[in-house]
């Protein structure tokens, strides 16, 4: 029996998303070609040399890896091509990238980290590229302005992530459930794996690095202690699973329940807001895990609600089956102080 491919699956589900324009399918379509390349050179790095560091440094202030710069010019180059695109921004990139004159453009804008987990690289640990799509709210042939390229989560028409693996994976929501596609290189096509993913209601994992221990405050430990403990609906411990890879971190969440944290860390001058960026992180995996019946937080709020300030603004992050996120939200909130004001 012949799979559904992820083109026949937006073609399919066109009247049900606003989002699914032709357009829109066209962007996606330029995006996974972009992906596509990006795995094959993932899948070489070591054959190809492009392993290790470019001796740069990036806007988030970390060293750029060879793969890095690799992906967000693969990235650029496809979407600012595509016709669909009015702006877009990459974690790599200090400002919006605007679309040259010389190309026609379109109706969205795209936010994309291009390489997640890059430092991982060199380990031969599981990377992935993932993306943010918003429509545009002002129509007209003018520049679009600054407030328009930052808009809350919830405005979000589609979100998901590429996933370079022991195989390729694409998971993505339209607003319409999330589903995941395998490439299969055989055909080189996208092919329906996972329809309809859903969280577990609670998982058995714990996703969260225990070394930061020393830097959090009491909601944050009490929180930890409670998956580590006996007090909670599984009656025992929950297992730890950390990669250190956001996309693979989260996938694996995603599939199996639990709950995946990176919360404030108090004591590190150079993160006073959290590590992981709203734009291209937190804010697209929380449309996704949202959609698949899960919860998102900072430990303050609800993810999606966030008004974001700038670009590259960051965030603590809790994320995962809703029972285990909502454990955590009360724990936070008896201390009256999950996330305290920042001036």
């Amino acid at each position: 029996m012949l799979q559904v491919t992820v083109t026949e699956h937006l073609l399919l589900h066109q009247s049900k998303s606003e989002a699914a324009t032709g357009q829109f399918t066209r962007l996606l379509y330029d995006l996974i070609l972009a992906a596509k390349h990006i795995w094959r050179n993932v899948n070489s790095a070591g054959l190809a040399n492009i392993l290790g560091g470019t001796g740069t440094v990036n806007i988030q202030g970390e060293r750029v890896q060879k793969l890095d710069e690799f992906a967000n010019n693969t990235i650029i180059h496809c979407m600012e091509r595509s016709g669909t695109l009015y702006g877009m921004a990459s974690e790599e990139n200090a400002e919006v990238i605007t679309i040259p004159n010389k190309f026609p453009k379109g109706d969205y804008f795209l936010y994309f980290d291009p390489l997640d987990g890059s430092s991982n690289i060199d380990a031969n640990i599981n990377v992935g590229t993932i993306f943010s799509i918003y429509r545009r709210v002002k129509s007209g042939n003018r520049e679009p302005e600054g407030e328009e390229f930052l808009s809350e989560g919830s405005r979000q028409v589609a979100a998901g992530y590429f996933l370079y693996g022991p195989s390729c994976m694409m998971v993505y929501s339209t607003g319409d459930g999330v589903h995941g596609f395998t490439l299969d290189p055989s055909v080189g096509e996208f092919l329906l794996s996972h329809p309809n993913i859903q969280i577990p209601e609670h998982g058995s994992y714990y996703s969260v690095n225990e070394a930061n221990w020393l830097y959090w405050d009491e909601a944050t430990r009490e929180a930890v202690s409670y998956f580590k403990g006996a007090d909670n609906p599984r009656g025992k411990p929950y297992s730890l699973r950390y990669v250190g890879s956001l996309v693979a971190d989260f996938h694996r969440t995603l599939l199996y329940g639990g709950v995946f944290m990176y919360p404030l860390d108090y004591k590190i001058k150079d993160k006073p807001r959290g590590k992981l960026r709203l734009m291209y992180e937190a804010s697209p995996l929380s449309f996704l895990v949202e959609q698949a019946g899960g919860r998102s937080i900072d430990g303050r709020q609800r993810i999606l609600d966030i008004t974001p300030e700038h670009l590259h603004q960051r965030v603590p992050l809790i994320i995962g089956s809703p029972s285990d996120v909502d454990a955590v939200d009360a724990i936070y909130q008896r201390h009256c102080r999950a996330v305290p004001a920042i001036a």
